[in-house]
């Protein structure tokens, strides 16, 4: 049985990535698919070319993960998938649940697709992209909350910011 594991991991996380570590022990092949919608062109800190070559080399060692992306509803791209393909949906508390239940119901209404979830585990419960996106552009430490390709990715987007917040760093350390 193949999953898709959409979103658009504008970066992905360590979270994500456990979910997908998962997915890839229990499903034969998953597919993470960058989901890209034109009406939100602008509002993602890195391109979809940029994001789909982040997740290329956070996911290269997986021998049965691929990376994709589509633009549309995800029932049209699950209609594409091998017959018995399933969504896979990452959870990291109750507010996700009610959220992801309800889109769960309709994919199954409009598309007949079924939804997995897999509980992210609690170490990253509280890691989302909006808040590794905020921290990364203060120039904060998110090594720990993403894998080494969305670090090198946020560090290059943002920088002028590492640069300034370590030079800054360096001056109180210099002054102690």
């Amino acid at each position: 049985m193949n999953a898709v594991f959409p979103g658009s991991f504008d970066p992905i996380t360590s979270g994500h990535m456990d979910v997908l570590t998962r997915a890839a022990r229990i499903f034969d092949h998953v597919t993470v698919t960058v989901m890209h919608n034109a009406r939100k062109q602008g509002r993602h800190l890195f391109t979809l070319d940029e994001r789909l070559e982040i997740l290329r080399e956070a996911t290269a060692h997986f021998p049965n993960v691929s990376v994709d992306s589509f633009g549309g509803l995800l029932v049209d791209y699950m209609a594409r998938q091998e017959t018995g393909s399933v969504i896979v949906r990452g959870l990291r508390a109750v507010s996700d649940y009610e959220y992801e239940l309800q889109i769960a119901h309709l994919n199954r209404q409009i598309g007949d697709a079924e939804t997995v979830f897999i509980m992210a585990a609690t170490r990253w419960s509280f890691v989302s992209s909006s808040m590794v996106r905020e921290i990364a552009s203060y120039g904060g430490n998110v090594s720990e909350m993403v894998p080494r390709a969305s670090a090198s990715a946020l560090r290059r987007k943002h920088a002028d910011v590492y640069e300034e917040r370590e030079a800054e760093l360096q001056a109180q350390t210099a002054g102690s």
